[in-house]
């Protein structure tokens, strides 16, 4: 008997980028520039052993039993003092609530905010999992193509005329993936602008802005929101380790009660170990210096891949040139489809993501490719950069 699948999971599509990492596991040797993860390197794994035997010891019941939905206590009150001294979020207007990762905060804004058929204006490319998600709610895309400054203002002003039925608007303001653009200020506020005129939400998805390794911070957008239409999705992630599945969720105070149901009819809470190994670390070791040094690992990384790609590509050829975060993006001339050069590069033993797999429409040819720099190590980002770059001779050798 085939039991029935529901429709809004008939509309969401597994990832491309899984596949591709899959796709590598299976070829030894081969050299990944797929995967979004951050760098082992960069992960305290003594202070991690440390804080979690003393919680075995000292406090057991504390973090083995079931927790508050909203998070624990002392890590909320950490994360919002950081909030507020960093980019001066209002928490007299606004509150916070740890998730189990960022994900789970467009999970959550989309489960209180979207009704089946309304639409949601996102950049494009994007985060296809963010994508999956509105699509799994009924929503419809609508997309915005992206410059290098962030979403086209014009076409953005245009989507939100010709579709009232616009609810959110989803922006990735800081190192976006896949691009590795950053949103200038004077879109930040434009777009916020005309989210308070058409009347829509943001959801503000905000995972990398704590690895700038080169350029000035940028406000993020909640923290000019007077109106409280900001969604805003960080993450311990990337700073601390994946594995533990943190996020914060920053909104207004309004729908707090509808945040933490949200949350009880998911999880009920997150890890509350690894809530209180973060709080710990943050609290008890060097913090910032502990991000600097994430910091200088992916700029020398990041560097050494676009140093050795702009060395060895062909001209026609451009590649995005990051001021933090993990990716870049290769772009090939206009006209080309990725998706080819993708299998062959895969082939000759380097895995990247094409472009298609970022984009609401993934069957439509695309230029372009996501590089991701963070976990291969110095020598195969080498290697892997000017397998690429030899390719790309070869591919366009007669433009």
């Amino acid at each position: 008997m085939a039991l029935r699948i529901s429709d809004k999971m008939q509309v969401v599509r597994g990832s491309v980028i899984r596949e591709m990492a899959e796709a590598a596991a299976t070829r030894k040797g081969t050299i990944s520039f797929a995967n979004g993860n951050p760098s082992s390197d960069t992960f305290p794994v003594e202070d991690f052993a440390t804080f979690a035997a003393d919680a075995f010891r000292e406090d057991p019941d504390g973090i083995l039993q079931y927790g508050l939905s909203q998070g624990y206590l002392p890590l909320i009150d950490t994360t919002k003092e950081r909030l507020h001294l960093k980019w001066g979020i209002d928490f007299e207007k606004n509150d916070l609530t740890i998730v189990s990762g960022g994900q789970q905060v467009c999970d959550f804004a989309s489960k209180v905010l979207l009704n089946e058929g309304d639409v949601v204006i996102v950049e494009e490319p994007s985060f296809s999992s963010c994508y999956n998600t509105f699509r799994a709610y009924g929503a419809k895309l609508v997309g915005v193509p992206m410059h290098p400054d962030g979403m086209d203002i014009d076409i953005l002003a245009q989507r939100l005329e010709e579709y009232p039925e616009a609810r959110m608007i989803y922006v990735i303001p800081n190192f976006q993936n896949p691009t590795g653009y950053i949103t200038s200020m004077e879109k930040r506020h434009q777009i916020y602008d005309l989210a308070v005129k058409y009347n829509v939400a943001i959801f503000e998805d905000d995972p990398y802005c704590e690895i700038r390794f080169t350029g000035e911070d940028l406000m993020p957008i909640k923290s000019f929101d007077t109106e409280g239409i900001v969604v805003y999705a960080g993450s311990y992630s990337k700073t601390m380790a994946p594995a533990f599945r943190l996020g914060i969720a920053v909104f207004d105070k309004s729908l707090t009660s509808r945040m933490i149901v949200s949350k009880q009819t998911t999880d009920v809470h997150s890890s509350l170990l690894f809530q209180y190994i973060t709080n710990r670390c943050i609290k008890e070791r060097d913090y910032e210096g502990h991000l600097e040094y994430c910091r200088s690992v992916y700029r020398k990384k990041s560097e050494l891949m676009y140093n050795e790609l702009v060395r060895t590509m062909h001209p026609s050829v451009r590649v995005s040139r990051p001021e933090g975060g993990l990716f870049m993006m290769m772009f090939l001339p206009e006209g080309c489809d990725s998706l080819p050069f993708v299998w062959e590069a895969l082939y000759r033993g380097v895995v990247c993501v094409p472009g298609s797999g970022f984009m609401i429409d993934q069957d439509a040819p695309c230029n372009s490719m996501r590089l991701c720099y963070s976990t291969a190590t110095e020598e195969e980002i080498v290697r892997g950069a000017r397998i690429l770059g030899e390719l790309t001779q070869e591919w366009l050798a007669d433009k």
